[in-house]
């Protein structure tokens, strides 16, 4: 039994998450710039077993796809040739930039590192993630 892995997607960096083998909760793994994203996760294979990726969906306010909506679908199209065998699912991704910036403050961290562009993408990341598991399990 695999975990699931779930990705939010930017331009230059790009937020990464896990999943026990459960599927009960989910964790941050990394924050990487985009571009290397597809050989970490080659790594990450490696040790891990992996039954499919949750990839971030940004949709407006008013329902309609985000501007960064054709580069995901590009990075998923790339993700599908070296992982033609893996799930790919996503998942609606509004607001979790303000809920991980609520978490980062909730924990305290200092205002230096709260501008830490990659905590924020690893985070939303992860909450991307256990918002699929929570709503797969209700």
């Amino acid at each position: 039994m695999g975990c699931l892995v779930g990705i939010d997607f930017g331009i230059k960096s790009t937020g990464l998450a896990y999943t026990d083998p459960n599927k009960i909760i989910a964790t941050g793994l990394k924050n990487l710039p985009t571009n290397i994203v597809i050989s970490y996760i080659q790594d990450y294979f490696k040790n891990e077993e992996v039954d499919a990726f949750i990839i971030g969906k940004p949709i407006q306010k008013d329902g309609t796809p985000s501007e960064l909506e054709n580069r995901i679908k590009d990075f998923i199209l790339e993700l599908k040739k070296y992982f033609p065998n893996k799930k790919i699912e996503r998942h609606d991704e509004r607001y979790t930039s303000k809920m991980a910036k609520q978490v980062i403050i909730n924990l305290g961290i200092k205002k230096k590192k709260r501008s830490n562009k990659g905590l924020l993408d690893q985070i939303s990341a992860t909450i991307i993630l256990q918002s699929y598991l929570d709503k797969k399990n209700n």
